[in-house]
């Protein structure tokens, strides 16, 4: 199927339908050529990335790369633990999924749920021995090859132009989350 200019496939619904009556104010802005390439591009590099990283720690530590994120967060704590909304947040995790993978953690003996000692309905999640163990472990391996696939594949300013690009969209990202919560009445 040929793609326009656009990247609206010919004869797809979302270059046919529109409401009856809708002016083009109304239209999507489809993505030019650039900008289909660079979120193409952004896409299959996260997800490839995502994966490589994946199997590197599941083959040498034992670790997914949700693991890891999460011990990563605890051990950037002094004290190794978190709530788990804080956690959420830090993440970018549903409450759903995270709850489902922090039970499989604690399963694991990687982290521990605590009580509150100030909120009686809440708790905190906090690494273990075993936890901070592992991710030890695990550091200098993905270290390395998070240097392999990413960062030694880059130049020093393409480096800095990523920690802009990074900061503007997560900037833009955090606007609207915010702008979100207050309108559903924080």
């Amino acid at each position: 199927m040929a793609t326009t200019a656009s990247h609206v496939p010919e004869g797809s619904l979302e270059g046919r339908q529109r409401r009856p009556g809708a002016s083009t104010d109304d239209e999507a802005r489809w993505l030019s050529d650039e900008e289909h390439a660079a979120w193409r591009g952004l896409q299959r590099m996260q997800a490839a990335l995502g994966a490589t990283l994946n199997r590197q720690l599941s083959a040498e530590a034992g670790l997914s790369l949700q693991d890891y994120a999460v011990l990563v967060a605890l051990t950037d704590h002094a004290e190794g633990k978190m709530r788990p909304f804080e956690l959420g947040r830090e993440l970018g995790w549903e409450k759903s999924r995270l709850s489902h993978h922090l039970s499989r953690m604690v399963e694991r003996g990687l982290i521990a749920r605590e009580k509150c000692p100030t909120d009686q309905r809440g708790w905190f999640v906090g690494i273990t021995d075993q936890g901070r163990e592992a991710i030890e472990a695990a550091a200098p391996g993905h270290v390395a090859s998070v240097r392999r696939w990413f960062v030694d594949r880059l130049t020093p300013a393409e480096l800095e132009a990523l920690t802009a690009i990074a900061h503007a969209v997560l900037d833009g990202l955090s606007g609207e989350c915010e702008a979100e919560l207050d309108a559903c009445g924080r």
